[in-house]
């Protein structure tokens, strides 16, 4: 054909009959104008309908545009998983606008980087994280957001920070509010930050288009169908909540929203709102499954759950069985809008024994239905390795559930997407099936309960204490959350230091859960240029049978 055009493209251009921008703002005006008396959301007492949430979407968003928040804004959010965290998702967006979910375990140094970094122009504050937000905002270095009180009855306690509650932000907006739809389904939708392995954590931004793919692949890959009654069990700050916010208004579901993980609150809104599907991490299902009032399974309503990261040991898949809850195991990162790879189940694996069912299931697996790919690969050929379970590779993704990039961090992005392949740091193999199994981490990230820690910040802490002159730090297996920091100091001649002092230093310092749990003394195992041998500690302490919680 040489230059000519081809006769499919001549007189067929893109128009507003034929090419729509995909986000998944259009899920909420769809299923509000086709279910608009089915239940939305419930919570303490309080249910809302699909209208009524699309109302109270519109409103918002009409409140923020009214504030001059528009496209390029970011919007921050400091919430449990409340309705007003569930209708955020929408609202923001609505109005052009990023919504920065704040992860609530965060101390305020942590949220002061981020509400800066990310120009945050208002943020929502829940009754319960208002002193760390005070102390946030007084350290902020740029211009400070508008402050919005969520006020929630549900919790005890706390004071209004803010200008304005967001119930009378609310009854200010314009239930008629023309929604913003993206110019581009490349837009941005969300900021999400991420543990870096060095200094500050890195701002992960994700498109329109993606959190669409990923919604509707979250229906598909947990089989969802239509009206699932889907359990916060999952932060809705942490990757948006795996993007099931979208989801459950794509299927039209139920979100049963929860304060906080509470076993026997969890059983008794299962029980009492027939909950289909939930998500989290080992330490929540490990959690429900030595919970005094844990039903067995005869008498249990049957879930569905999704469980992410490491592989989760073979005692949690068999003992959420014997609770009622059938796990499928997901993998993924911030930087792929939560889960993106599945370890997609196969005829006959239920008739197994639970051992062997066990071994399939814990596997990282396969790309999500709408991922392009997940593999291991060779990062110095760029090359597959082998199906053999042997050769180890980095875990890769490409496809259209990969973030834009990393905010105002263009070196980041570049490296990241080296050779046309998202690179996550995770280092795994292939086995004969093609099933994706994670093997380590590049990163020397510990992921905590479901959070990651960046074994390089804990260890920068450490060396700030006068007495130490190196400290290393790598996950120790631990039983609730899976894995959590351990350290290595050794001391310099002639100084002291007990476990507790260098533990409260670091108390001092970082929110809780990155804190060491344990302090191991003496000589650090270095090569012969001075690195330390991480190798021999993490042997030391069993760190490969820690599983990510």
């Amino acid at each position: 054909m040489g230059g000519q055009q081809s006769q499919y493209s001549i007189g067929l251009e893109k128009t507003p009959a034929n090419f729509v921008a995909l986000t998944p703002l259009s899920f909420l005006a769809r299923t509000a104008a086709i279910y608009p008396d089915h239940t939305s959301a419930v919570y303490e007492g309080r249910v809302f309908t699909w209208s009524q949430t699309y109302a109270r979407c519109r409103r918002f968003a009409s409140y923020l545009a009214r504030r001059n928040i528009g496209p390029g804004d970011t919007v921050a959010a400091m919430l449990p998983n409340i309705p007003a965290m569930n209708e955020v998702h929408f609202a923001v967006p609505m109005a052009g606008a990023v919504l920065n979910a704040l992860n609530i375990r965060l101390d305020a140094s942590s949220i002061a980087f981020q509400l800066d970094h990310g120009g945050a122009r208002i943020i929502l504050v829940d009754p319960e994280f208002v002193s760390v937000i005070a102390e946030a905002l007084a350290l902020m270095k740029g211009e400070k957001p508008f402050v919005i009180d969520v006020d929630d009855k549900a919790f005890a306690g706390g004071k209004r920070i803010g200008e304005i509650e967001y119930e009378d932000a609310l009854s200010q907006g314009d239930e008629g509010f023309a929604t913003r739809l993206p110019q581009d389904e490349w837009d941005a939708i969300a900021l999400s930050y991420t543990s870096g392995t060095t200094g500050n954590p890195k701002g992960v931004v994700t498109h329109h288009r993606g959190a669409y793919l990923n919604a509707v692949s979250n229906i598909l890959a947990a089989n969802l169908g239509q009206h699932p009654v889907y359990l916060w069990t999952l932060p809705m700050f942490h990757c948006n909540g795996w993007c099931f916010p979208w989801t459950i208004a794509a299927a039209a579901g139920v979100n049963v929203c929860l304060r906080k993980v509470d076993p026997t609150r969890i059983f008794e809104l299962i029980a009492k709102h027939g909950v289909t599907h939930m998500c989290g991490a080992p330490i929540v299902y490990n959690t429900l499954i030595n919970a005094p009032d844990a039903p067995k399974k005869s008498g249990a309503r049957p879930v569905v759950g999704l469980i992410a990261g490491a592989a989760p040991p073979v005692a949690v898949l068999e003992g959420a069985e014997s609770i009622g809850i059938k796990l499928t195991h997901v993998y993924g990162l911030t930087e792929v809008y939560g889960p993106a790879s599945v370890c997609a189940e196969q005829p006959g694996w239920d008739e197994l024994p639970a051992d062997q069912r066990a071994q399939l299931k814990r596997r990282q697996g396969v790309p999500y239905p709408l991922q392009e790919a997940v593999t291991v690969i060779d990062p110095e050929t760029m090359r597959e390795v082998p199906r053999d379970g042997e050769t180890i590779g980095e875990v890769m993704f490409r496809g259209n559930i990969v973030m834009k990039g990393y905010l105002k961090n263009e070196k980041a992005t570049s490296e990241a997407f080296a050779g046309g392949w998202f690179h996550t740091g995770d280092l795994g193999v292939l086995d004969e099936h093609g099933y994706v199994i994670i093997k380590d981490r590049s990163k020397d990230i510990i992921i905590s309960g479901g959070e990651n820690i960046s074994s390089v910040e804990v260890e920068d802490v450490l060396f700030k204490h006068p007495a130490v002159l190196f400290a290393a730090v790598v996950a120790k297996p631990d039983g609730k959350w899976g894995e959590v920091p351990c350290a290595f100091v050794e001391l310099k001649e002639n100084a002291q230091a007990t476990e507790a002092e260098i533990i409260a230093f670091c108390r001092a310092q970082m929110p809780g859960f990155k804190t060491p749990k344990s302090v191991v003394f003496g000589p650090i195992p270095k090569t012969s240029t001075g690195k330390i041998q991480k190798f021999m500690l993490r042997n030391q302490v069993n760190s490969a049978k820690a599983i990510s919680a």
